[in-house]
């Protein structure tokens, strides 16, 4: 029994590495190198990514997963999704690719309500209908929108999203791409100089022109709908906005009078594709990448490492990690076992070790520091209250152990469920707005105000833990609470220091942007009302205002004060810092403030519902023997 309790934590550790470095390989059953054709680089929302990123982030819009469902138990990875959605169109039709949960919505699209998952197919019959609704609810202003009008239009913004992509790669239509482009191909000679006699006003063959026509009309359409950038420009140097759709190519083809390469091995792909040539599809794939790799080693690079990143995908196992860090922590406690407690802090530690590597390998693919956007927040805020919580941990009495790990472990499982949440918006890694592009503020301002956020929320989770021990569990003695508010006080002294800080630079960096150093911005007063909050928790205690469970009180409030410069201004749509309007977490921020209001309510309860003698006694009346006491050690 001594050799199990001394090899678990070991144990856990290693069982939970063995699943992080698990399948970095993709896994391909038909042949066909799907994981090779996720790497190809392209570019989309300004920025080089690989086709695996498009996949992922377009099936994230559409149905909140990365994967599409071919019946209720068969899945289809994203790249195959793309794949079909680009060769083989109708077939795509049949995958349930499309979540829609509004019954009005279900009921308006004649579709089962104990469905989630459908087809386009399956919407195809009332698109009528819902493209009339559009067109009504785009004239209602976003604010006044009822859910059933928001999720209107965000079906229809999905399925023109789906509509683009399988006009990418060629026209939805067409039966026999490969065969068509050796037609167009053939006439771009005659057609080229044509147009070049036209434009020179000599004589030219009107009867070339008028045949290459018909096919730059069915091409000029297919480039309006085209998704990816998907064809790289000519030269080398040229900058990533040079990149072109494949049916701009393609009309681009009759003034340059050749096929663009890419064009040509795209159109092998599909046609093995449809045909079930696997060494079709792979010889021109491999062709392709090696000229990609020759001539653009830079977005090729780009493609290979990012597609890694996406199969890998860091955050979602840390996040998993987490969990079972902070149940083993929960169960450590029940069971008072060490053993357990042990485990935990292993687990919390490759947790902490998968969500570094992410992060700085995230950092590199953007070139930026860690905080970005609100996702990148999200990750960069839970990884720094696991730092915290370790370190709390390490410095902890004996009678406190094991809550700098459910620090940790706790923070860093809901930040990675909010950054989950935030990433089904598409594209986490986009540009960057004008006013935002210097890495030097970003690195400065941006993560020093969230360092604040870190260690705001850090002892806001301190004081929920403080109220819900001393509600509930009769062993929470003057020692433990003594220990947790020194914890408190710590964390918010550096929250204090760090947000002010923030708040300083923020300033100087929007006097060199908009010049003037504070405009009283919705952002601007969060910060504010941060720096203040915690130097008013600091002047209670100094002054003996509060008391330990009043500093536990005011930190869970903190965590209210924080929700709001963090997520609250930016769903206000007003002022200069709204970069991540998100009108559908508005909910979930009213649920988790009405949450910190019960919890600050449990502080309050009569001393017959607490279970704790020091609640008991606390609660009894102003002059109970505890606040008695701790009067006395502070005088």
């Amino acid at each position: 029994m001594k050799n199990y309790v001394r090899w678990l934590p070991w144990l856990v550790a290693g069982l939970a590495t063995l699943w992080v470095v698990s399948g970095i390989l993709p896994r391909s059953s038909s042949g066909f190198e799907l994981g090779e054709f996720g790497r190809l680089p392209v570019v989309l929302n300004g920025r080089v990514q690989p086709l695996d990123s498009v996949a992922r982030n377009s099936l994230r819009q559409l149905r909140n997963k990365q994967t599409a469902l071919r019946d209720s138990r068969t899945r289809v990875s994203a790249i195959e999704w793309l794949l079909e959605a680009f060769n083989r169109p109708a077939r795509a039709d049949e995958l349930k690719s499309f979540r829609i949960d509004n019954p009005e919505l279900l009921g308006l699209l004649k579709l089962p309500e104990n469905e989630k998952h459908f087809s386009f197919s399956e919407v195809r019959p009332s698109l009528t209908e819902l493209e009339r609704q559009a067109r009504r609810v785009d004239e209602v202003p976003a604010q006044n929108r009822t859910a059933f009008e928001k999720q209107t239009m965000k079906l229809y913004s999905s399925l023109v999203l789906y509509q683009r992509l399988k006009n990418s790669l060629s026209p939805e239509f067409s039966t026999n791409f490969l065969a068509e482009l050796t037609d167009y191909e053939q006439l771009l000679p005659a057609a080229s100089a044509a147009a070049q006699a036209h434009q020179d006003g000599g004589q030219f063959d009107s009867a070339a022109l008028n045949r290459i026509m018909v096919f730059v009309r069915r091409y000029s359409q297919m480039a309006e709908l085209s998704h990816p950038l998907m064809v790289p420009p000519a030269d080398p140097r040229a900058p990533d906005t040079d990149w072109q759709s494949m049916g701009a190519s393609l009309v681009a083809a009759v003034e340059k009078g050749s096929l663009h390469p890419a064009v040509k091995w795209y159109a092998q792909m599909g046609r093995a594709y449809n045909q079930g040539d696997v060494n079709g599809f792979n010889q021109a794939l491999g062709e392709y990448r090696g000229w990609l790799a020759a001539h653009f080693p830079q977005a090729y690079s780009k493609g290979q490492w990012e597609s890694l990143f996406n199969r890998k995908e860091p955050f979602y196992k840390a996040t998993a990690l987490y969990t079972i860090a902070f149940l083993l922590v929960c169960f450590s406690w029940i069971r008072e076992s060490a053993a357990l407690r042990r485990s935990a802090y292993a687990l919390v530690v490759v947790s902490l070790s998968i969500h570094t590597l992410g992060l700085i390998y995230r950092m590199a693919l953007e070139g930026r520091p860690p905080v970005t956007n609100l996702y990148s927040s999200a990750i960069f805020i839970g990884w720094g209250a696991a730092v915290f919580g370790l370190v709390l941990e390490r410095f902890s009495k004996s009678n406190l152990g094991g809550l700098g790990l459910a620090t940790a472990a706790f923070i860093g499982l809901v930040t990675g469920i909010i950054a989950h949440n935030l990433a089904l918006g598409g594209d986490t890694m986009e540009m960057m707005r004008a006013v935002l592009d210097t890495n030097f503020w970003l690195a400065t301002h941006v993560v020093t105000i969230t360092i604040g956020y870190v260690a705001t929320f850090v002892a806001g989770f301190l004081g929920i833990v403080f109220i819900v021990f001393g509600v509930l569990n009769r062993a929470f003695d003057r020692a433990t609470a003594v220990g947790m508010e020194r914890l408190m006080y710590g964390a918010i002294c550096f929250a204090t220091l760090f947000s002010f800080i923030g708040t300083v630079l923020g300033g100087i960096w929007a006097d060199q942007s908009w010049g003037r150093f504070w405009g009283w911005d919705p952002k601007e007063n969060g910060a504010l009302i941060i720096v203040l909050w915690n130097a008013m928790i600091l002047h209670a205690r100094w002054g003996n205002m509060i008391q330990e469970r009043g500093m536990a009180v005011m930190s869970v409030f903190g965590n209210v004060v924080t929700s709001y410069s963090w997520f609250g201004v930016n769903m206000l749509g007003v002022g200069l810092h709204s970069y991540g309007f998100m009108d559908s977490g508005f909910k979930w921020l009213l649920l988790f403030v009405v949450s910190q209001a019960i919890i600050m309510g449990l502080a309050f309860l009569p001393a017959a519902y607490c279970r704790s003698q020091l609640f008991r006694s606390a609660n009894s009346g102003p002059q109970g023997k505890a606040a008695k006491d701790a009067a006395a050690q502070r005088a």
